[in-house]
């Protein structure tokens, strides 16, 4: 099974960082099975035949462990470290897209907040079958709010921030195309973000094993153009109306 191809503005940054860490494994793999043939030739028994209790008199050794303590500090320092800072703290301010996603076995719920641009209010003692998010009917902020089961429209080039949580068991939202996966937690809200930059329908999966229907926890990511992105959400108000 062929790569997925990437549908996200840095899906080829992860592409890149996931290229070298395999070329860097590939490299310490040659380099630590080249150090242990040499260390069976080296000592072996034909060669040595009586065990010196005094060991190695040089200090090669311990360069070696400083050189490689010093280049895992520069990955963590110089690379690790600033990268999640950018994927993780740094989310999108300015025009950016805010959607709530909460998991259940074994569906996805997706929450946009409606034309007020606020999310409503929400509690675990009014979820019912006909409120599976327990929006709080008293609230007007929660009104136009508008919740899709197991498909998701977003609009092409713009900053999405999806907030993930799970209203039963872990689950993981995960998609592929966009390279972006974040486990749903009971209890918490860890938000992910990315900016789609090709159209189409990509699939959402669930990467955590969470029941015996887990098979059956897929969705749809539409990624629509800004006018059939408005279209889309304005019919998604009209029947959250009507209901």
């Amino acid at each position: 099974m062929g790569q997925v191809p990437n549908a996200s503005e840095h899906g080829v940054l992860i592409d890149k960082m996931l290229e070298f860490c395999h070329w860097f494994m590939l490299l310490l793999f040659v380099g630590w099975s080249a150090f242990f043939l040499l260390t069976l030739f080296k000592f072996h028994k034909s060669r040595h035949p009586k065990a010196d209790y005094h060991g190695v008199k040089n200090h090669i050794s311990s360069h070696v462990e400083v050189m490689v303590v010093l280049i895992e500090a520069v990955l963590l320092l110089g690379f690790a470290f600033p990268l999640w800072g950018k994927r993780v703290l740094d989310l999108p301010k300015a025009n950016a897209l805010r959607i709530r996603v909460v998991g259940q076995q074994f569906a996805w719920n997706f929450h946009y907040p409606g034309a007020d641009g606020v999310f409503g209010k929400q509690d675990a003692r009014w979820i019912s079958s006909s409120n599976q998010l327990g929006l709080d009917p008293n609230d007007p902020a929660g009104k136009d709010d508008i919740i899709v089961p197991n498909e998701i429209h977003l609009p092409v080039d713009r900053p999405v921030v999806l907030e993930i949580s799970s209203k039963d068991v872990i689950h993981s939202f995960a998609v592929p195309a966009m390279r972006i996966g974040q486990d749903a937690i009971p209890g918490t809200r860890a938000p992910i973000w990315f900016t789609p930059v090709k159209t189409g329908d990509y699939e959402i999966i669930c990467g955590q094993l969470c029941g015996q229907s887990h098979y059956n926890m897929r969705a749809i990511m539409t990624i629509d153009t800004e006018a059939d992105y408005a279209a889309w959400l304005k019919q998604k108000a009209q029947l959250n109306a009507k209901q």
